[in-house]
């Protein structure tokens, strides 16, 4: 993997609030704040990789923990797959083959 890792442990979070200072960061929990909890149940942010989506500048309101993932297999639509809301998810299978492509220059266009 040529990107920068980190390992997802159970302090780690992602906070979520638009008015708190660190919104659209990453957080040790427990935070005093909304966060989203990195490790999971489902294990949907086991790879996960955040994506430059309102990081510099931040803007309020702009998107946080826009992310590609692991998707949530099950769903009814056709696809195998549950949809997200608003973060780019995969299987397991297709991120490893992304991860060997993935680099810090890399861009990720969404079509409509």
């Amino acid at each position: 993997m040529r990107l920068p890792a980190l390992p997802v442990r159970p302090n780690l979070g992602w906070c979520d609030l638009p008015q708190d200072r660190n919104y659209n960061r990453p957080v040790r929990l427990p935070y005093r704040s909304r966060y989203e909890e990195m490790m999971r149940q489902d294990q949907l942010y086991d790879i996960c990789v955040v994506l430059d989506w309102n990081v510099l500048p931040r803007r309020r309101n702009g998107g946080s923990a826009i992310f590609l993932h692991i998707a949530r297999p099950g769903a009814a639509n056709g696809s195998g797959m549950e949809p997200t809301a608003g973060c780019i998810a995969v299987s397991p299978r297709a991120m490893a083959r992304l991860l060997l492509l993935l680099g810090r220059k890399t861009r990720i266009v969404v079509l409509r």
